[in-house]
């Protein structure tokens, strides 16, 4: 077997003549219930056997490395979507996909970490990539365009999600704002921060402006093409 082939082309069960004892849902719940609980690296085949209340060498008959634990972890995030049924505003179908997903970072804070650092393309991530070009279908955009509308909404989220994890960000805040104080730098201080609104609406907003900005000219230039505006 390639050591590069991903768990989904593998068939599910406890090997060659024996009855599956352990389901790849049970091993991913007792991984991302750890997870949770103590991070992306307490993750191991030893501490999710511990889970479940078995040895290691057991779960060797489900999932071959961490490596699986890790792509059965990451696609489960993505089945927590609930992708929306689509507005014919593809934009708007977009911008909601987004608020969905950060919301699942928020629920399992390991997620940006996962992928940030391993691309995972499972069963669900697959059924999200199968919406967003559905979401698309009609929009004059090329293939490459679509696909790169996906990667940069999915760029966007983690660049939200990491920024919100990260406690270093309020010791900066309080550094910006004693510059501030010391009206050293009229241009910082002259900005109105309060007027962008919550981190909700600014992670709209801004998502919304790089993905029109990404799909806009393919837009313009069929309209173009068309003689209309």
């Amino acid at each position: 077997m390639a050591s590069d082939e991903v768990i989904w082309l593998r068939p599910e069960g406890g090997g060659v003549g024996r009855p599956a004892q352990r389901s790849r849902a049970e091993i991913t719940a007792a991984a991302l219930a750890l997870a949770d609980r103590d991070g992306l690296d307490a993750v191991s085949m030893r501490r999710v056997a511990a889970e479940l209340g078995t040895g290691a060498g057991s779960l060797y008959r489900y999932v071959t490395s961490r490596d699986d634990l890790l792509d059965l972890m990451g696609d489960s995030a993505a089945a927590d979507y609930e992708l929306p049924a689509p507005t014919g505003d593809p934009l708007a179908d977009l911008v909601q996909l987004g608020l969905r997903a950060r919301e699942v970072h928020r629920r399992h804070p390991w997620l940006t970490e996962l992928v940030a650092t391993r691309p995972v393309l499972g069963p669900a991530g697959v059924e999200v990539l199968e919406w967003v070009l559905s979401v698309l279908a009609e929009h004059p955009a090329d293939d490459q365009t679509k696909l790169e509308a996906f990667a940069v909404l999915t760029l966007v989220v983690v660049s939200f999600a990491r920024a919100e994890q990260t406690a270093h960000v309020a010791g900066v805040n309080r550094y910006l704002a004693h510059v501030v104080e010391a009206g050293t730098h009229p241009h910082i201080a002259a900005l109105n921060l309060d007027a962008a609104g919550t981190g909700e609406d600014r992670f709209a907003d801004i998502l919304e402006r790089v993905l029109r900005g990404l799909l806009e000219p393919a837009r313009v230039a069929s309209h173009r093409a068309d003689g209309t505006t």
